[in-house]
């Protein structure tokens, strides 16, 4: 599918998009306000996984020149996903018995949700990472919160955030994870869309939530400070996690002998980053997209009972070389619980061994759009290199 330019009254830029299902009043208004931002860069892309969110729509890719917007990252910065192939095939898995045995295994090994590791059980890895040495440079409103993050790298954090065995369609044992910056980058984020506030003379904003730094300014050189050691932390939290995950599959499947992945992918779609396009230096934000310049390899999921997509970049200049994060929310979580019951969730998750119970009712898969349909709105912008099926997740 090639985009379409929307018609969105009152818009000061071109709103290419890559959706293709009517955008309520509530999206097209967020729509105008970021396409008034006075540092906006050309157009606003929109991913075809795209909704609601703070400020700026999720799924949305946003360029601009000599500023960041920090609201346009989220608070969940870096968050992203991880896979890796194994050597496995699907008869390593002896069925729905071994798989419950192995989801437990996982939500006692990995933290999950506001929980972090003991004093003594975090991974050396962690503790090894050289961004602790940077840590004192960071916002002071986060000094007291190191050893918390410290407890934090390495596990994974709640809502939409998973760890998932996947099969392909030629019966290889995938795993796939995804998780963010957890609190500290949270944390960080919130200061400085604070402070991004005071700079501006609110009512003059398209939206208070709006607020960016000038590049040159004290204010943007603190933020992207603190962005890229935030980002760093989430891509690194990732690889940690998944280190785990292999040993703890290694020690049930492999008689412990650490197995090498063939193959390794590990990609943000929360994030900010300087890029060249149409010739011109710009800070690209990814709000729920992934960075599918030519040749890059980025993961695509669908909900906790449908499947997920590994994928190789197209390199569309249109689309600021980006694709989907994922499938889309197509209602809020809160209308998710109201219209859905657990036996919805025992219905619609059938074949996945994971929870199902009513704290996880807000993730159940008709919560989410169509995948299958996202993927084809959004064939000039991937190609497909696997594509595969959860038989166990773990939720945050």
């Amino acid at each position: 599918m090639a985009y379409e330019k929307l018609e969105v009254a009152g818009a000061k830029a071109d709103i290419y998009s890559w959706v293709n299902h009517p955008m309520s009043s509530d999206e097209m208004n967020m729509l105008r306000n970021v396409s008034r931002l006075p540092c906006l860069y050309k157009h606003v892309a929109l991913m075809p996984d795209a909704h609601l969110g703070k400020g700026a729509m999720v799924g949305s890719v946003v360029a601009t020149k000599d500023a960041v917007v920090p609201a346009t990252v989220g608070v969940d910065i870096g968050c992203g996903m991880n896979a890796v192939l194994t050597p496995f095939k699907a008869d390593i898995i002896t069925g729905d018995k071994d798989l419950k045995a192995l989801r437990l295994e996982i939500e006692r090994l990995i933290p999950v949700g506001f929980n972090k590791y003991g004093p003594s059980g975090a991974p050396k890895d962690a503790g090894n990472w050289n961004g602790w040495e940077r840590f004192d440079t960071l916002h002071t409103g986060v000094q007291d919160r190191k050893k918390n993050a410290m407890l934090q790298l390495g596990t994974l954090g709640g809502g939409n955030h998973f760890i998932e065995i996947c099969l392909d369609t030629e019966d290889r044992v995938w795993l796939v994870l995804h998780s963010g910056s957890r609190n500290i980058g949270k944390e960080l984020a919130e200061r400085h869309i604070a402070t991004a506030k005071t700079l501006h003379r609110l009512n003059e904003l398209p939206d208070p939530d709006l607020a960016y730094f000038v590049k040159g300014t004290e204010e943007f050189q603190n933020y992207w400070k603190d962005l890229q050691w935030a980002q760093e932390y989430a891509m690194v939290n990732r690889q940690v996690m998944m280190k785990s995950l292999i040993k703890i599959v290694s020690k049930r499947y492999n008689d412990g002998k650490i197995f090498r992945p063939l193959m390794d992918v590990n990609c943000h779609h929360n994030y900010a980053s300087e890029e060249t396009h149409f010739d011109e230096e710009v800070i690209v934000t990814r709000k729920g997209a992934v960075n599918a310049e030519e040749g890059r390899m980025g993961i695509i999921p669908g909900s906790m009972g449908a499947k997920s997509f590994i994928v190789r970049g197209l390199g569309n200049p249109e689309s600021y070389n980006s694709c989907s994060h994922g499938a889309g929310r197509r209602m809020s979580r809160g209308q998710a619980k109201k219209h859905f019951t657990v036996k919805d969730l025992e219905k619609q998750t059938a074949g996945v061994e994971c929870r199902k119970d009513r704290d996880v009712l807000d993730e159940i898969p008709k919560s989410y759009k169509d995948i299958d349909t996202v993927m084809a709105n959004q064939s000039d912008l991937v190609e497909v290199v696997a594509e595969i099926k959860q038989v166990l997740c773990v939720k945050g």
